[in-house]
């Protein structure tokens, strides 16, 4: 486990790194979803033969996992973009290929587009693009933003506990019940442009991965046009590494040895 100081007051980002082949480049970033933690999300996928070789980096966002959980920090996607940032830069990382699942698509989404030095290529996996309205009962963030900060932390959280389930759980009771709060909140308002309209602007590499069942994704033909990759996989939800592992890995290595799909 590694970590480093990302606020003026020291709280810091931890990851679990994996020593990559010397030579082989650009180092790989992945980053977890809401009340998630990368290193129960990606391990089996970094590591399959497909994957595995390059350096990469499971990192865990600023309230979330093994990093620190500061109640002080806001918790939007741009403020975790900009403590990823630090975190990547201090790692001596550049030009990385970043995987990021659900709310850390978005948040890889704006890290690109505010510090592009530090992305070379996206590939997002079934990520908020979109603002998405507060929804009281709903087993997402929808569910947690529609508590007030107080109403979660005095109690919401055991009522979102029971909604989503044991295997959610597990990873985000780990999460502070604040920054899961405002991680939430911050998620579901989205920024100002859209994650949409900041990845279409995007100049590099981008790939996204959704589930075949979910149907086509809002908006594909415009992200298509703009030279995004859209890719439909088979027999999963949500959780697209865990649910089908296989397929996963398969469209992640095509992902990102396919420069042909920026370069035409």
């Amino acid at each position: 486990m590694r970590s480093v100081a990302v606020t003026p007051k020291g709280d810091r980002i931890r990851w679990v790194e994996l020593p990559g082949v010397p030579g082989q480049e650009p180092p790989r970033v992945y980053v977890h979803g809401l009340g998630a933690t990368s290193p129960a999300y990606f391990t089996e996928v970094a590591v399959h033969p497909l994957l595995a070789g390059r350096r990469s980096l499971l990192v865990d966002l600023l309230g979330h996992g093994i990093s620190d959980r500061p109640t002080d920090f806001d918790y939007t996607l741009e403020s975790h973009a900009d403590a990823l940032a630090t975190a990547l830069t201090s790692a001596g990382v550049s030009g990385a290929e970043l995987i990021a699942h659900s709310m850390g698509g978005s948040v890889a989404i704006v890290l690109a587009a505010r510090h592009p030095s530090l992305v070379s290529r996206l590939v997002l996996v079934d990520a908020n693009l979109d603002p998405i309205p507060p929804m009281t009962a709903s087993a997402s963030s929808s569910g947690i933003a529609s508590y007030s900060e107080q109403e979660f932390v005095a109690g919401g959280w055991e009522e979102v506990r029971d909604r989503v389930g044991a295997h959610w759980w597990s990873t985000m009771r780990l999460a502070g019940r604040e920054a899961l709060h405002r991680s939430a909140v911050h998620l579901t308002r989205g920024t100002v442009p859209t994650m949409r309209e900041l990845l279409l602007d995007l100049k590099i590499p981008r790939t996204y991965l959704l589930p075949e069942a979910d149907g086509p994704l809002p908006g594909a033909d415009a992200l298509t046009e703009a030279g995004v990759s859209v890719v439909a996989i088979p027999d999963c939800g949500h959780n697209i590494m865990l649910d089908n592992p296989e397929a996963f890995v398969s469209a992640i290595a095509v992902a990102l040895t396919d420069r042909e799909q920026h370069e035409n």
